[in-house]
């Protein structure tokens, strides 16, 4: 299983990525292997400052629909392109590169201090084992 060391995770399979103040957000490689080949993305909350731990959108696989959660609190300022179902509508890219091309949305961070509180590679190879 594929779990880079320099992301934060939370126990809800959501990955995070930080730069400055604008943070990356997916789902991890296991919570992509568990549901399945995905078939459609949505993320009503753009624009919207989304709490800890609050819903941001869901995904949808073959067989089921999982809620996303947000790691940390802030703003949704972007939803990938290559997944909205307007624009590139390849939601399979999640399962694909996870990491990399399959991120779903970018964040402003508004509490910095909620990074701290995520799972670092270790822990959250702990919850998935």
């Amino acid at each position: 299983m594929n779990i880079p060391d320099n992301l934060k995770y939370t126990e809800d399979h959501e990955w995070i990525s930080v730069e400055g103040d604008i943070a990356t957000v997916g789902i991890t490689d296991f919570a992509q292997s568990e549901l399945g080949e995905l078939v459609y993305v949505e993320v009503d909350t753009l624009g919207e400052t989304v709490e800890k731990g609050d819903v941001f959108g869901t995904v949808e696989a073959v067989k089921t629909t999982s809620e996303l959660f947000m790691p940390v609190s802030g703003e949704i300022i972007e939803f990938n392109k290559e997944i909205d179902e307007d624009e590139g509508d390849n939601p399979n890219i999640i399962n694909e590169d996870p990491y990399g091309q399959g991120w779903i949305v970018k964040i402003k961070i508004a509490e910095p201090s909620e990074i701290e509180e995520l799972l670092d590679h270790s822990a959250y190879e702990a919850v998935i084992s």
